[in-house]
């Protein structure tokens, strides 16, 4: 992946992830939320363990790091599908945009990339233009996911910068299963068992897992955590149009509108970026 630009690795992850995350809203019915986030994760630290065999031989300050990011990456993915349940994709994925907008806006040091985030933050206010109002429990399971949203793009860079390859990932993925578990067989139970979902599961721990949080923590190798903050305001576009795909989550038109906001704050930030 060395070859690829890093907006374009941000990118490809943006839309696997959401993508994914339509689909899993399909199984709530059967597994629940936390059920298939359970399985997700699960399936996801399997297949990146089998792919990276990660050694154990890791110094104190590197397992502390390697843990901070499975707890909130567990923590991140909890939150954000229960919001998922309560409220529409593309509204819970711009509530939580707050997140990584907030890494953005702190981290700046030039005006320029405060002009690209203001006109993000206009995108997101126009997206959560929902009529009738939004259930109050899913938007502040959203804030919650935003916030833990944010620490996950400083630990990501900071697991980037201690571990090579996907030797990190794989063993953070591990670790944020197995905070997720307990949550899942609460609410699932033995539905976690049935074939149908298990093969459901494995399909979006792939799209919303081991492709997407690969390609980000490479991207995160080479870019920094405020710029990717920029670039990561394409979720709240590209969830509202798989919700739109996938589960038929109509757009208004003030969401296109915040669409538009997301998508050119975004270029703007890839194209100013100094090489």
């Amino acid at each position: 992946m060395g070859a690829i630009p890093p907006p374009m690795l941000v990118l490809a992850g943006v839309v696997s992830l959401q993508v994914g995350a339509a689909f899993a809203k399909q199984l709530f019915p059967v597994a629940g939320a936390s059920g298939v986030v359970a399985l997700r994760l699960v399936f996801a630290a399997v297949i990146l363990l089998l792919v990276w065999r990660p050694s154990l031989r890791l110094d104190r300050r590197t397992w502390a790091v390697v843990a901070g990011y499975g707890a909130v990456l567990s923590g991140m993915n909890i939150c954000i599908y229960q919001a998922f349940e309560r409220i529409p994709l593309g509204a819970a994925v711009t509530i939580e945009f707050l997140g990584p907008l907030a890494v953005a806006v702190f981290g700046s040091r030039r005006k320029l990339d405060l002009v690209w985030a203001a006109l993000a933050a206009a995108g997101v206010l126009l997206l959560s233009r929902v009529e009738g109002g939004l259930d109050p429990v899913g938007v502040g399971f959203a804030l919650a996911a935003g916030a833990m949203w944010a620490a996950y793009i400083l630990m990501g860079a900071k697991l980037g910068s201690r571990t090579s390859g996907g030797t990190g990932l794989a063993l953070g993925m591990a670790f944020g299963a197995v905070v997720a578990a307990p949550f899942g067989v609460a609410e699932a139970g033995t539905a976690l068992l049935d074939p149908t979902v298990l093969v459901a599961g494995l399909v979006v721990a792939l799209m919303s897992s081991v492709v997407p949080y690969s390609l980000e923590l490479e991207a995160l190798r080479r870019m920094p955590p405020r710029v990717f903050g920029v670039l990561m305001s394409l979720e709240p576009a590209v969830a509202a149009l798989a919700g739109l795909l996938v589960l038929g989550e109509l757009l208004t038109g003030w969401q296109w509108a915040a669409v538009c906001c997301v998508v050119l704050a975004s270029m703007g930030s890839t194209r100013t970026t100094p090489g």
